[in-house]
């Protein structure tokens, strides 16, 4: 038989088993590298947010309070200590940025122009997400008296709305060490005055989708609130 012929009829036959083993091996490594890819993205992400907002926030708190001696929205004449003067009335929005602006403290960048207390991160999904910050004074727990016994204190709190459960499982991270939505400087929004010493998993997970439903890849997924303690 013609030796043209014969490498015909063994081409015929289609990939080897090692062939197919090689393509294999590559396919799983590309996908692989996506996936990577995409996590060491998100991090990223979740870095610059905490950096770019949460923390930039934190900074022009503490030196509204450095400059003034009290607290935003309170009452100069007759100050109370709590943010916006009363316990549960957050300062937010064009109030939130007026009074900072008035004092001469510069506003984060958050969005753009007038929209400094906002700011877009992309979910798990790709989906747009927008957290956006007020200040107001909370109930919170602490540790009193005995250990794994708690007392509640009046604290003044950034409120983070818009959250995705990655987002705020990363920030507590950062903030306090570890993932803990009851315990911690940050904590989810109903748990801040728990005096239960168990710790707690953040409400929602990624795979919960916003309206209902879950694990559909094309979705926006669920978030979750948070209050970051201003008082050390």
């Amino acid at each position: 038989m013609p030796a043209h012929v014969s490498a015909r009829s063994r081409r015929a036959h289609g990939f080897t088993l090692v062939e197919m083993s090689v393509v294999l091996v590559i396919v799983a490594l590309l996908i692989g590298a996506v996936s990577v890819g995409r996590d060491v993205y998100r991090s990223a992400q979740a870095e610059r947010f905490g950096s770019d907002f949460v923390q930039a926030w934190v900074l022009a708190y503490d030196r509204y309070v450095a400059g003034t001696g009290g607290v935003p929205g309170d009452d100069f004449d007759n100050p109370t200590g709590y943010v916006n003067a009363s316990s549960g009335n957050f300062l937010c929005g064009n109030e939130l940025l007026n009074a900072l602006l008035q004092r001469g403290i510069e506003v984060p960048a958050g969005r753009g122009e007038g929209l400094g207390d906002r700011y877009v991160a992309q979910d798990s999904h790709g989906q747009p997400h927008e957290v956006r910050v007020c200040f107001g004074n909370v109930s919170w727990a602490e540790p009193y008296g005995a250990v794994g016994s708690y007392s509640a204190r009046a604290r003044n709190v950034m409120r983070l709305r818009g959250l995705t459960p990655e987002l705020a499982n990363q920030l507590d991270q950062r903030i306090d060490g570890r993932v803990d939505a009851r315990h911690g400087r940050l904590r989810e929004i109903d748990q801040q005055a728990s005096t239960s010493a168990q710790p707690a998993i953040w409400s929602r997970q990624e795979t919960d989708g916003l309206n209902g439903g879950s694990n559909d890849p094309d979705a926006q997924v669920a978030e979750v609130h948070a209050y970051l303690r201003m008082d050390q």
